[in-house]
């Protein structure tokens, strides 16, 4: 018989952590279709989720330079007249293969585990 370790790592999310995954996700996901600045990740996970999921700055900000220093997203200054400057970051190559993947791997878990408890999606 499977002990419960090796039966959650047959079926873990795409990453060992869950939060540092799905933030990572949640991110790259919203990356997917144009450019954004920090606080425009942070308001659309905000509005997206209907107010259940919150990124604070602090947070948020780190995460967004460590996947700018993994290579799956790249950074930008842009300065608009009578508004401050900001960072705008945009996936890369490697960004969008990897999005696909977490993506793929999401479904696919969230599928197993529908299939498990019986759980349907609307």
């Amino acid at each position: 018989m499977e002990s419960a370790r090796s039966f959650y790592m047959a079926l873990s999310p795409p990453d060992a952590e869950w939060k540092k995954g799905s933030a990572e996700l949640l991110v790259l996901s919203l990356l997917e279709d144009q450019p954004r600045h920090g606080y425009d990740i942070s308001k659309l996970i905000q509005i997206r989720s209907g107010g259940a999921l919150q990124f604070h700055v602090t947070s948020l900000y780190p995460l967004l330079h460590r996947l700018e220093k993994q290579g799956w997203i790249e950074g930008r200054w842009v300065e608009k007249v009578e508004q401050r400057r900001r960072r705008y970051y945009s996936l890369t190559p490697e960004g969008k293969k990897v999005v696909r993947s977490k993506q793929k791997s999401w479904q696919d878990f969230v599928a197993v585990v529908s299939r498990i408890t019986g759980i349907e999606h609307a």
